[in-house]
């Protein structure tokens, strides 16, 4: 459908792309991939219009294009959702879904462009969530990725290039955006789909071409044919191994080491509505849930950018209330921001100037002090690998990964007591995100509180010791990571409404069996209590949700010990504990259902019970 072939593009002094190349075939999903600075996007903004090329050729459906701009690209039938969005701040959501709209000749029937808005949001699951007349400033990140989204979808384009799409969002909303890619393949959509994630060119990918300095170095190979490995080699020219940072967690037991921070029912309205969680030396803590559940207001209450209207922060065991960010910066708090466009780096300041801009705050005396920081600065620069060379050029020269990598090192400088994290590896490669894994676990060696938000939930499992579950602005449990998996977190993450009805059918098990029932996560010697109702205190199990009990420190151990889908009674206890293995439809362990009632009741027929239970859990657990 689509052939690029010789391009190549230079900024200033900098070369791009050096002869790079793409065919795309009518109907497929088109897998692009590349470490940073490999020139995906810059060929991805050529083909769009974007950006125009010094050489080479595009040809589509076999007519030579010489695009110009992006309106051009959108008469051809070409758009692009931007990593970096490039949306209209002060835009109504429908405004800017229908940006181009605006500019053509005529009256515009709003009537219309809201039902077609309604529509496309309904396709992504995001009409009750995303309001059509909300000013765009107003969204957070992922908020504005779903409206690049739909904005592309609202131009019925024949080729759609998606650029990092993923990058924000949650697993259920990355699940059902490869739902909609799929659609569109199905109605005859082409799609080119650049990704660092690289579970997701697997899921959804028929071919792949990968991007090296510029230059192809494999085109349109077939996704099915290829593993991990040889994508991680093709990619960045030798061995990287994906998982590096696993196994590499602190072996110190947490309630050894004192709280840096300690979180006391904060509440940031409207998304914040009651947090509480400790962070302790040394400790890389996650926050996990779904977009919307209140992970990023909450850093930001504590970083100071957001008022509390109850609450408190203790850091290191005395009160701190933070006023604005300068106050959190001079008490030793470092802040990484989900966007570091808008809100990490200054474009047209150096790479030196950007390290520095954190001591604007972080004193109160005369003077920055920039020449007594050269040395630092040099010897850090060594250490994150940064070219020390490039330390005078503007930080917009450098690529996404590079980029985030000086926003961390900005507030190493300042030696903080706690690093705040917002999607720390959002648009990075495998290599550049594996080298911000090393350099973390480094930080919270050296005694550094870290917390860190990320919608890719095997990251956040794998780094963190512990995870803080938030659904819709609440805390609802402290999980250790070794109980966890990406379903289980997926799972438990669920908006409120979601929890109630899960919640719901346990109850009425509970009340029509005057009994007790639980979902459960068991892990070795200890269990995690995902959903709990007792009808019956004298079948109490010893637990509540989200308790993280020792199984003997329970009333029924014997049961949890032998996780029978029969009836077991506890040895000198009137207790009868029945469990019923919970797995998705791919096969992955979810926890245990449980029923335990007073013994000396008629007890129902287990088998009638397991498949009571196994018709509800057959509804509500699907594959992600």
């Amino acid at each position: 459908m689509l052939v690029a072939v010789g391009i190549e593009k230079a900024f200033d002094r900098t070369r791009a792309l050096a002869g790079a190349e793409l065919d795309v075939y009518a109907g497929e999903v088109m897998g692009l991939l590349g470490a940073n600075g490999a020139g995906k996007s810059t060929l991805s903004k050529v083909i769009s219009g974007h950006v125009v090329r010094d050489a080479g050729s595009i040809s589509l459906e076999g007519r030579m294009l010489s695009l110009r701009t992006a309106r051009e690209a959108i008469q051809q039938g070409i758009t692009m959702v931007m990593q970096e969005t490039s949306l209209a701040p002060d835009l109504s959501v429908l405004e800017n879904i229908f940006l181009a709209e605006l500019g053509r000749q005529g009256r515009l029937s709003y009537r219309r462009l809201k039902r077609q808005s309604e529509e496309i949001l309904d396709r992504l699951g995001q009409k009750e969530t995303l309001p059509l007349d909300r000013e765009v400033r107003l969204l957070s990140a992922a908020q504005r990725q779903l409206v690049e989204i739909a904005k592309a979808l609202a131009l019925n384009s024949t080729l759609i290039i998606f650029d990092e799409p993923t990058a924000s969002l949650s697993p259920p909303e990355v699940e059902r955006l490869f739902q909609i890619m799929t659609t569109l393949k199905r109605a005859g959509h082409t799609l080119v789909f650049v990704s660092h994630r690289l579970e997701e060119v697997f899921a959804i990918t028929d071919r792949v071409t990968v991007m090296r300095e510029g230059r192809t170095v494999a085109k349109s190979l077939e996704t099915g044919t290829l593993s991990q490995a040889e994508l991680i080699r093709l990619m960045v020219g030798q061995e990287v191994k994906p998982t590096v940072w696993q196994g590499m967690k602190s072996s110190v037991g947490l309630p050894l080491r004192p709280a840096v921070l300690e979180v006391k029912n904060l509440s940031s309205l409207p998304a914040v509505r009651d947090v509480s969680f400790k962070v302790h030396e040394g400790e890389i803590l996650g926050l996990g849930g779904l977009v919307g559940a209140g992970r990023s207001e909450t850093v930001e209450a504590i970083f100071g950018l957001r008022p509390r209207q109850r609450g408190e922060f203790l850091l290191n065991g005395k009160r701190y209330a933070p006023r604005c960010a300068a106050d959190a910066i001079r008490a030793g708090i470092g802040f990484v921001a989900e966007d570091r466009r808008v809100q990490g780096i200054v474009p047209d300041f150096s790479v030196r100037e950007n390290l520095l801009l954190g001591h604007l705050a972080a004193s109160r005396k005369f003077g920055l002090g920039y020449s007594q920081r050269r040395l630092k600065v040099d010897k850090l620069i060594q250490s994150l690998g940064l070219p020390a060379q490039r330390l005078d050029t503007h930080l917009l020269n450098f690529s996404g990964g590079m980029q985030q990598k000086i926003i961390i090192a900005r507030w190493l400088l300042l030696d903080p007591l706690l690093l705040l994290l917002d999607e720390p590896t959002k648009g990075v490669d495998i290599g550049t995100r594996t080298s911000i894994y090393v350099i973390l676990r480094q930080v919270a060696e050296s005694g550094v509180g870290i917390v860190v938000i990320s919608s890719d939930f095997e990251e956040l499992l794998s780094l963190c010791e512990r995870i803080v579950v938030m659904s819709d602005g609440l805390s609802i449990a402290h999980v250790p990571s070794g109980m966890l998996n990406e379903e289980k977190l997926t799972l438990f993450a669920a908006p409120r409404t979601s929890m109630e009805k899960n919640s719901g059918f346990l109850r009425d098990i509970a009340r029509d069996l005057n009994a007790a029932a639980f979902w459960t996560l068991i892990d070795q010697d200890r269990l995690f209590c995902l959903y709990a109702a007792v009808s019956n205190d004298q079948a109490d199990p010893g637990f509540r949700a989200a308790d993280t009990p020792r199984i003997d420190s329970t009333r029924i151990p014997t049961a949890l010990g032998a996780k029978s889908e029969n009836f077991v009674i506890e040895p000198g206890d009137q207790l009868a504990t029945l469990l019923l293995s919970v797995r998705s439809a791919r096969g992955h362990d979810m926890g245990w259902v449980g029923v335990t009632m007073d013994s000396r009741s008629p007890l129902p027929s287990a088998r009638q019970l397991r498949e009571q239970i196994g018709a509800f859990l057959a509804r509500i657990i699907k594959s992600p």
